[in-house]
């Protein structure tokens, strides 16, 4: 089974001081894709510099030739699908068809109560997303749609050309529960996951493995309920969120073995985050460079 190796380039920098040339060096070194999160803020960065998500990706669009580009993940915390719609639309335009939707139900950090709502419980956000998907998946693929819902509505929205990637652009959706499984079983081109957030702490390298052995499972259930092929489906794994995280950029034969663990497992494409010194991402650039350029070729 073939890997692929992406990376997340996090929206911290000004895009000319240091910003472009992230994402031209991820081109130069092969990277498949180069994610961003599509946050307002997020986590330790947040009283620290912080770009938009769609921006940030148009740029790196123009920067590049061959790079995909996507979101890891947008989520309707803060999105309505008829003006998302409308920018994936333009993005993809401008890139010549090389953007990925990262999508997931979004949490509890500072996105929920940016725009002066009370957070969603985790049913309330699953149920949005539950509405949100489908309707995107009709924005894209759809001239107009006019579609009334609980949470989320279109009245004769107009999405001509649509998309340069037909039927859309993929979607690679985050999931880890059952509806979010039946919706990536549904509608995705990909599942992404960062494992059990129950180990992060605590679990060992194993039980992590185990665990993650368990949600491909479920998935190729929901896939089967939806009377789809789970192999269909690429398998994306968000690093950076398991007990091992610390330790699998510390060499090229570390992250070897980490990488083939996980295609073993039935992951078809690792995402490792960009160093960013003096956070939870820093990491040696050197040492990073060469896992780009070297790993896969070892992995085969």
């Amino acid at each position: 089974m073939s890997l692929r190796l992406s990376t997340v380039i996090l929206p911290v920098d000004r895009w000319h001081e240091g910003g472009r040339a992230k994402w031209q060096r991820a081109e130069e070194l092969g990277f498949h894709t180069a994610y961003t999160y599509d946050h307002l803020s997020w986590r330790t960065f947040r009283d620290g510099p912080w770009f938009g998500a769609l921006p940030t990706l148009t740029a790196a669009a123009t920067a590049t030739t061959r790079l995909r580009v996507g979101t890891l993940v947008t989520s309707p915390n803060f999105r309505h699908p008829v003006p998302l719609a409308k920018e994936l639309i333009s993005l993809d335009d401008i890139s010549g068809g090389r953007l990925t939707l990262g999508i997931g139900a979004g949490g509890d950090g500072f996105d929920a109560t940016a725009m002066g709502q009370k957070a969603w419980t985790p049913r309330e956000r699953a149920d949005r997303f539950g509405e949100f998907v489908p309707l995107l998946d009709r924005l894209l693929t759809e001239d107009a749609v006019t579609q009334e819902g609980t949470f989320y509505s279109a009245v004769e929205a107009r999405n001509i050309p649509g998309c340069v990637q037909r039927p859309r652009l993929p979607f690679a959706v985050a999931a880890t529960g059952p509806r979010g499984l039946g919706l990536a079983a549904r509608y995705g081109q990909a599942w992404v996951t960062t494992g059990d957030p129950k180990l992060y702490e605590e679990g060992t390298p194993a039980q992590s493995d185990e665990a993650l052995r368990g949600q491909v499972l479920r998935l190729g259930a929901a896939c089967g309920k939806a009377g789809r092929d789970v192999a269909e489906l690429d398998k994306v794994l968000l690093t950076a969120f398991t007990p091992d995280r610390s330790r699998m950029l510390d060499s090229v034969d570390a992250f070897v073995d980490f990488a083939g663990r996980h295609r073993e497992i039935g992951f078809t494409e690792i995402v490792v985050h960009w160093p960013i010194s003096d956070s939870g991402f820093a990491a040696d650039q050197g040492v990073f460079e060469r896992i780009a350029t070297e790993a896969v070729q070892q992995l085969g």
